[in-house]
Parts: structure tokens; C-alpha cells; sequence
């Protein structure tokens, strides 16, 4: 089984208060990696996500480390239960992260705080209320296109997330960004949904970011994965961590290549995956990528049980 198995890592989006709590009654891992998280950010960020008493876990800064951590404590709560190892593994954005620590090429705490690094740089290329993301539905990627080009009248804003057929996100200056959602609706859109992000993540708005995650990167201890990890600006693997570096730095201003890496794990024989993190996000992407591969999301005990005998056989 392990030849067709591939595990995905979901990224910004998918956290939500209280996640993970019930999975954390049953598998010590949980709280485990978490406590590691926190030591690196000298705040509780387990008690943050299942409070959220400031309403902070919505905001860049919090919500990286936290997908990061409970993406690699649900495969953490897998491996101990005797789940089988993985082919290939793959993240959304900062689910690349995750990818990565359970890869072998990223020590956690390492990974931690290179996360923590990277949400600040990124809010602090763009001030709160001058960048822009929206979802544009029922349009081929081309049709996208075309409205971030004609939408841009001098300004920035980019196709930067190809999550699935007819569903691609778009980032920019906030006003690219909403003269570019309504072009695409007069080019026959479903819908053009602004995301409630203050960041426009993946598109060339962030270069000033990814020059300093560079040089944090070329600070910070790497390896080559044990297991590929497929990168989301090409949906290929790299064979040693020069490559690693090159792909985080790169994918901060260049799009998320999602449909095409789910592809290439078909390619290379994968016929099951298992999404490590909170929610179904990336579940319900894949079931408009490769409605006929096997999927199965781990957010809790029961989901947790159900993937185990699936999967493993247990």
C-alpha cells in the first residue's frame, strides 16, 4: 500500500477554534507537538486555538504556526498508531511546511520558526487593507486569466492558486483584485468571493517577503527529504535542500500549482491519500481534481480509526 499512498497537508483556511481538541483526548502527540510549537513562540498556542480569546487565530501570524502544527501532530498521531509510511507527500502553501517536517528535511522547531518568520514578512510587504484575495468559481483557468490582465490597469493582480478545475484564486492591490472579480463575472463566473485574508499571498506583491525568508532560509538547518515532497510552484520533488530552499522562497510570489501536483501523484501511481490536518479542504478539492482517487481526511479520533483500517489494514 505504501507505493500508492500519498498524504497532503492543508494550509491557511482550514483552521478553526477548537481544532483538533477531540483527536487530543485520545492521542497524546497532540498536545506534545503543540507544547514544542509554543516553546518556540513563547506563547500557548494550544490555549490560543481552543480559545481564540482575542480573536487571533484568523490573523497570518497565528494561523501559520498553528496549520503547521497540527498538520504535522495529526501525522504524528498516525505514525504512533502504526500508520503505514508514504510515497509522496505534498502541502498547500504553508501545508509545504508540514510536508516537509514529516519529510525528514525540516526539524520542527526549525520549521516553526521559519513560519513565524515567513507570516510576518508577508504582512509586512503589504499594509492591512492595500492587498486582496478572492475565489473565482465556474471559470477555466485561461478565463481567470484574462480578467487579472485586463483587471490590472498598472496594478498587480495574478492567477496565484490553481486549487482545482473551475475553481482558482486570484491576489493582488485590492483594487486589481475587485476589478478583476468583476470582469470575471461578465466573463461568465459562477461567483467572485473576497477572501477574509489580509495578505495577498503567492503573487508578486510578496517579493520583498521572499527576499527575507531567503536569507532566514540560508540561516536555518535543511535536508533532503526522506520521503518527495512535491513543490507547489512546479509540482516536482527536489533531491537535496538547496533545492528546498529555492522552492520556499520561490513559492511565496508564485502561484500554488495544487491541480497539478495532485496529477503528478496520480503519475508517479499514487491511488490513496490522506489529508493530516483540520477539516476537509483539500477532501473537497480533490474530488473535482481525481474524483476517483481515494481519499481520506484525519481530523479527528474516529476519522483517525477509519483511515487506519483503510489504509493500513489495522
Amino acid at each position: 500500500m505504501a507505493n500508492h499512498f500519498g498524504v497532503i497537508f492543508p494550509g491557511q483556511g482550514s483552521q478553526s477554534v477548537g481544532m483538533l481538541a477531540e483527536l487530543a483526548s485520545s492521542c497524546p502527540q497532540v498536545q506534545e507537538t503543540f507544547a514544542e510549537a509554543s516553546d518556540v513562540l513563547d506563547y500557548d498556542l494550544w490555549s490560543v486555538v481552543q480559545t481564540d480569546a482575542d480573536d487571533t487565530l484568523n490573523a497570518t501570524t497565528i494561523t501559520q504556526p498553528a496549520m503547521l502544527a497540527a498538520g504535522v501532530a495529526v501525522w504524528r498521531c498516525w505514525r504512533a498508531r502504526g500508520g503505514v509510511q508514504a510515497a509522496f507527500m505534498a502541502g498547500h502553501s504553508l501545508g509545504e511546511y508540514s510536508a516537509l517536517v514529516c519529510a525528514g528535511a525540516l526539524d520542527f522547531s526549525t520549521a516553526v520558526s521559519l513560519v513565524a518568520a515567513r507570516a510576518r514578512y508577508m504582512q509586512e510587504a503589504v499594509p492591512e487593507g492595500q492587498g486582496a484575495m478572492a475565489a473565482i468559481l465556474g471559470l477555466d483557468d485561461e478565463g481567470v486569466q484574462a480578467a487579472c490582465a485586463e483587471g490590472a490597469d498598472g496594478d498587480v493582480v495574478a492567477a496565484v492558486n490553481f486549487n482545482a478545475p473551475g475553481q482558482v484564486v486570484i491576489a493582488g492591490a485590492t483594487a486589481a483584485v475587485e476589478r478583476a472579480q468583476a470582469i470575471a463575472l461578465e466573463k461568465g463566473a459562477g461567483k467572485a468571493i473576497r477572501l477574509p485574508v489580509s495578505v495577498p499571498s503567492h503573487c508578486s506583491l510578496m517579493e520583498p517577503a521572499a527576499r527575507r525568508l531567503k536569507q532566514k532560509l540560508q540561516a536555518a538547518s535543511l535536508a533532503a527529504p526522506t520521503i518527495p515532497v512535491l513543490h507547489n510552484v512546479n509540482a516536482l520533488a527536489s533531491q537535496d535542500a538547496d533545492g528546498v530552499r529555492k522552492a520556499l522562497v520561490q513559492q511565496l510570489s508564485r502561484p500554488v500549482r495544487w491541480v497539478e501536483t495532485i496529477r503528478e501523484m496520480q503519475t508517479q501511481g499514487v491511488e490513496q491519500l490522506m489529508e493530516c490536518g483540520p477539516g476537509r479542504v483539500l477532501t473537497g478539492l480533490n474530488r473535482r481534481i481525481e474524483r476517483h482517487m481515494g481519499i481520506f481526511p484525519i481530523f479527528d479520533s474516529a476519522s483517525l480509526d477509519k483511515a487506519l483500517v483503510e489504509l493500513a489494514g489495522k
